[in-house]
């Protein structure tokens, strides 16, 4: 029972709280005996007297009309309070909701109440006389857990506000409607097996959509229904923790839990949930490797290949994953070490280690170890981790190919042995108890695969022709052995046999066989270094001797060795003159180091030129045309520019002869003589003699050369020339050339030698287009020259006459 004291404090602190908060009117609400409301409302006079605080002028306007005019402050005229409806309502009348009042209305129905905002005619309704408020339908707080909305006072008969319009709420009062729910389950989880008490496992929470903060409508205990007694779980957090210690998984690995949650603290009337939680146990390494049996029996052929697999052990192990993995190991013994052992997995496999021989041994044995590779330092005072076994392995007996004493054969041969020679052999036994025949035979894979032959029985290998090691140095030859008795067993091994050279090549100048010698050569100097080769095989060391035949001694050149495979051809004299001796030939012998020895003769012919002071080559002789090695790349492209000069000159003047006709005018003849001379001895030097002997110097022949240019005191203008004018023309021409060779002061008679007189005998002849043009032939004749047309006709009629005999007068 609420006692006046309680009252009026609280009637004093809701006005300072009022006040603070808000300068809006206040709704009041009542009930419809005028008591406070079972909801929140204040409803009575003295509580609107001490919640008011204001005054206002429109309050004491309307004081005034209703007659009631006070001079003391007027409180405030609206009160209101906050209302609650319940949440799922399910009367057949609307739900009341409370009642909205104020001071203005006296019960003379002359104010009139308006409700709106949020579900406002819909959800809410008002009684416009008495201010009641109801629900019309059913709430649900976890949709919609208030309503905001707002009430005003108005005149009923002229509808002008009597208060401002206020806001106030509605909430939704929550009842317990919703149970709790696990929103994740089923749960898994897992823990170590073998964990202490209390280990934590897993964590669950279920949700209620009640409302927390009202009553215990979402206050949630968890408890276990099933999974007793291995499990426990905290009733408030939901935590799940082992309850019984040590527990193994190799006896049970799974766990289902059923865990309840209820609300309401768990009372009696609260609504619950359950969900499942599947508990598994990891496994720890707590089982030590254990053998199924004490002796593993294997057999592997003798003729298993080195690596391959001789058979599989296994230690078994309760644990899981890695946990299980075994590590094998074959314990150190004398037999043992033939054999390996591979770890995989929870297996070991044995592997050959090396090859195996039924006929040396029959059978091996020994230890092999399984240990933990994971050993776990909290289960070590179990035991011992790890576990042996005896593997004793059968070597079985296995027909076998027959075998040669050697992987590979190597033989040598020399070149053009007769065939039918012996030059090796092969052995191959059989092995085997049976120990039977073998069979030899050559395998062919080349054509020069048939230059040999093997005896079928001994296993010798002889020459079927002749072998060229200038064709082929080494052979490669395959020889099979099969066994008699099983011929389907065979085996194949390599034959090399190498070719030996026999010198049968002589060796051979390396160098050409023209050079040359200045003449300004000093004695003992080196012209041109020589050096050989040899078409045989060069053995290590091979050595090339070169010397001058011992028959002919010269004076003039020696060879000199200078070792390392190379001589030089040196000078023993000096003063070499080319006019005097242009060529000389000088034979070298070459020998090699072989057995028998052989040797060859190379002539080598050298040229005497003129050379620079500083050894560089002038010119040579005619005949000697070579690029000798000091000409430089100047004068190399200089004589080819001379010489395409003087092709073109002479093609030039050979397309110019076949186009003119004879000449006709002496003065023309003379012009061109002057020309060709003018830069020898002299303008004088072309009356000294007949110009026209010169043209024809083959005077042995007894030409007859009309000269339209010898000087009238000498010959009369159809003189003829005799041998003895030749001769002493002949002789002046080669004195002056002399002169100019050996350095007079007097210029050399270039043009002459080169236009006029080659000299008898000369391969080339003149190169001369005048003498061509007027050497008529000696027979004579001269009716042929009519053929050119009237005007030679003419000219062979002159010719033809006989000479006038010459007087001493003329």
């Amino acid at each position: 029972m609420i006692t006046r004291e309680y009252v009026t404090i609280f009637l004093v602190g809701s006005c300072f709280l009022l006040d603070y908060s808000s300068q809006t009117p206040l709704l009041q609400s009542r009930n419809k005996a005028g008591l406070p409301s079972a909801r929140g409302g204040t409803g009575s006079k003295s509580m609107r007297t001490a919640v008011g605080e204001g005054i206002s002028l429109e309050g004491q306007t309307r004081l005034k009309r209703h007659g009631r005019t006070r001079a003391q402050r007027i409180k405030r005229g609206w009160v209101w309070n906050q209302f609650f409806v319940l949440e799922e309502y399910m009367g057949s009348e609307p739900q009341y909701v409370g009642k909205l009042h104020t001071d203005m209305d006296h019960g003379e129905n002359a104010v009139k109440y308006t409700l709106s905002g949020e579900g406002a005619g819909s959800i809410f309704t008002i009684d416009q006389i008495t201010g009641d408020i109801h629900a019309l339908v059913g709430l649900d707080r976890e949709e919609k857990s208030f309503y905001t909305l707002k009430a005003q006072a108005v005149d009923i008969n002229t509808g002008v506000p009597l208060e401002p319009e206020s806001e106030f709420i509605i909430k939704v009062q929550d009842i317990n409607d919703n149970e709790p729910r696990f929103l994740d389950g089923p749960y898994s989880a897992s823990v170590p097996e073998m964990s202490p008490t209390g280990t934590y496992v897993t964590q669950v929470t279920a949700t209620d959509a009640d409302d927390p903060t009202y009553g215990n409508s979402a206050r949630i205990v968890y408890s276990i229904l099933h999974g007793q007694p291995y499990f426990s779980v905290d009733s408030k957090t939901g935590v799940i923790r082992t309850a019984l210690a040590n527990m193994d998984r190799e006896v049970k690995d799974e766990y289902q839990v059923l865990l309840q949650a209820k609300d309401m603290g768990g009372q009696l009337g609260g609504l619950a949930s359950t969900t499942t939680i599947n508990i598994t146990l990891s496994d720890v390494n707590d089982n030590p490797p254990r053998f199924a049996k004490s002796i593993f029996h294997l057999r592997v052929p003798e003729s298993a290949a080195v690596g391959s697999a001789v058979g599989r052990i296994r230690a078994h192990d309760l644990d899981a994953g890695g946990n299980a993995d075994v590590d094998y190991a074959i314990v150190p013994g004398d037999e043992g070490n033939m054999f390996d052992i591979i770890s995989n997995g929870q297996e070991g496999v044995v592997v050959l280690k090396k090859t195996l021989d039924y006929e040396t041994k029959k059978s091996y044995t020994f230890k092999v170890e399984a240990s933990n590779a994971q050993l776990d330092p909290r289960f070590l005072h179990l035991g011992p981790f790890k576990d042996s076994a005896t593997v004793k392995v059968n070597v079985l007996d296995m027909d076998e190919p027959p075998v040669f004493t050697k992987s590979s054969y190597y033989m040598d041969v020399y070149e053009d042995t007769p065939p039918g020679t012996i030059i090796g052999s092969v052995t191959a036994y059989d092995l085997d108890a049976s120990s039977s025949a073998v069979r030899y035979s050559l395998e062919w894979h080349t054509e020069s695969d048939s230059c040999f032959d093997i005896d079928t029985v001994e296993g010798t290998i002889s020459t079927n022709e002749y072998l060229d090691r200038e064709a082929v140095v080494q052979h490669n030859i395959t020889v099979v052995a099969t066994k008699v008795n099983n011929p389907l067993l065979f085996s194949t091994v390599a034959a090399v046999v190498s070719v030996l050279d026999v010198n049968e090549f002589p060796p051979e100048l390396a160098v050409p066989s023209d050079t040359y010698v200045c003449e300004n050569s000093r004695a003992g100097q080196v012209i041109q270094t020589v050096s050989a080769m040899d078409k045989d095989l060069p053995p290590v060391g091979q050595r090339f001797f070169f010397k001058s035949p011992k028959e002919l001694r010269n004076r003039n050149f020696t060879v000199r060795d200078f070792g390392n495979n190379t001589a030089g051809i040196v000078t023993r004299r000096a003063g070499f003159q080319m006019r005097l001796q242009d060529v000389y030939l000088f034979p070298v012998v070459v020998e090699d180091s072989g057995y028998p020895a052989q040797s060859s003769t190379t002539t080598l012919t050298i040229r005497v030129c003129s050379c620079g002071t500083a050894g560089s080559l002038l010119t040579c002789s005619a005949e000697a045309i070579f690029l000798p090695v000091g000409l430089s790349t100047g004068a190399l492209m200089a004589i080819l520019l001379c010489v395409a000069l003087l092709i073109a000159l002479y093609m030039g003047q050979r397309r110019h002869k076949e186009k003119e006709t004879l000449m006709t005018s002496k003065e023309d003849i003379r012009d061109n003589v002057i020309h060709y001379d003018d830069e020898g001895g002299g303008e004088e030097d072309t009356h000294a003699f007949d110009m026209g002997t010169l043209r024809n110097t083959h005077s042995h022949r007894g030409n007859d050369v009309r000269s339209p240019d010898i000087h009238r005191a000498t010959l009369p203008p159809r003189g003829r020339v005799t041998e003895g004018d030749a001769e002493m023309i002949r002789d002046f021409i080669e004195q002056r050339l002399g002169e100019g060779q050996q350095g007079y002061a007097a210029p050399p008679y270039d043009s002459l030698a080169t236009y006029a007189y080659e000299g008898d005998g000369s391969v080339a002849g003149s190169l001369s287009s005048i003498e061509e043009s007027w050497v008529i032939d000696d027979s004579g004749d001269f009716s042929s020259l009519g053929d050119w047309g009237q005007p030679f006709k003419t000219l062979a009629s002159i010719l033809d006459r006989p000479p006038p005999t010459l007087t001493e007068e003329s």
